[in-house]
C-alpha cells in the first residue's frame, strides 16, 4: 500500500492532505523519514507521524454533527477556540475518543448546522472533490428588506462574484426574509457573498443538508454516527450533472 493511502486509512488525514504531512518530513517508516507519498508500506512496517506510532487502519466511521455558532470546523485550533472534533472527544469514554477524526469540508464559525466528521480519508476526498458536486443546502435569514422575485432569479441563475460566476442553484423563499439555497460549489463563504451581491446580507446561516443527509433530529452541539447504509449512500454518490 502506498504511504499516503496508508495514512488516510489510518485516519491521519485525507489522502490529499496526507501528501502535505509527508512532504513536511513528519512521517517515518521503520525509523527513516520518508518524503515520497508513493512509498510502499508493508503490513509489518512501523509508521510514525510526529513520533507517534500508527496502529494500522482504524475502523471507518462517519458522524453527523450539529455545529453551533462560534465552533471552528477544524480538528484543532491554535487560538484555543472550541472545535467540532472536541464536541465528540470531550468525553474520554466516547467510542470516537481514540479515533483521529477530521471535518469533511468547512463551515464558517459564524454559521451553524450540519458538518460531517470522519477518519475515512478516501470518503472525505470524494465528498469534497469538485467532480462529484455534492449538494449542500442552507437556510438563510436575510437583511435588506423583503426578498423579491428578481433577487431569487439572480441567485438561481448565477451571481457574478470576484472569483467568477456562480453555478446554477436551487432557491426557494420560506418567508419574507428567509430562503433555502442548495449549491454544489465549495467557494469560501459563497452563500453569504451571493446574497450580499443581490442586496440581501445574511443575518443568520444554517446548513440543513449535506448530500442525502439532513440535520433533522440533531440538537445543537450533538451528533450521531451514520449507519452503514448511510455511509454506503455517500460512497455511491455519482458525479453530479449540476442543479
Amino acid at each position: 500500500m502506498r504511504l499516503a493511502k496508508y495514512l488516510a486509512h489510518a485516519g491521519v488525514a485525507s489522502r490529499r492532505a496526507a501528501k502535505t504531512v509527508i512532504a513536511g518530513g513528519r512521517v517515518s517508516v521503520d525509523g527513516e523519514i520518508v518524503l515520497d507519498p508513493a512509498r510502499d508500506v508493508g503490513e509489518d512496517s512501523r509508521v510514525t507521524v510526529d513520533g507517534h506510532a500508527l496502529n494500522g487502519p482504524e475502523a471507518r466511521v462517519v458522524y453527523a454533527v450539529h455545529k453551533p455558532l462560534g465552533v471552528m470546523s477544524t480538528a484543532r485550533d491554535t487560538h484555543g477556540r472550541p472545535t467540532v472534533v472536541e464536541l465528540l472527544n470531550k468525553d474520554p469514554t466516547h467510542p470516537s475518543a481514540h479515533l483521529r477524526l477530521y471535518p469533511v469540508g468547512r463551515l464558517d464559525a459564524d454559521s451553524s448546522g450540519l458538518i460531517l466528521l470522519t477518519n475515512d480519508g478516501e470518503l472525505a476526498n470524494r465528498l469534497t472533490h469538485p467532480r462529484f458536486e455534492v449538494p449542500k443546502t442552507y437556510r438563510a435569514k436575510l437583511g435588506g428588506g423583503p426578498i423579491g422575485d428578481g433577487a431569487l432569479r439572480r441567485l438561481r441563475r448565477g451571481v457574478e462574484l470576484e472569483d467568477g460566476l456562480t453555478a446554477l442553484a436551487r432557491v426557494r423563499r420560506l418567508g419574507t426574509n428567509l430562503v433555502e439555497l442548495t449549491i454544489h460549489e465549495g467557494r469560501n463563504r459563497q452563500v453569504r457573498r451571493m446574497c450580499e451581491a443581490v442586496g440581501h446580507p445574511v443575518l443568520a446561516l444554517e446548513r440543513v443538508a449535506f448530500g442525502p443527509l439532513r440535520l433533522d433530529g440533531i440538537a445543537p452541539g450533538r451528533h450521531r454516527r451514520l449507519s452503514e447504509r448511510e455511509v454506503g449512500d455517500l460512497r455511491s454518490l455519482p458525479a453530479a450533472q449540476g442543479l
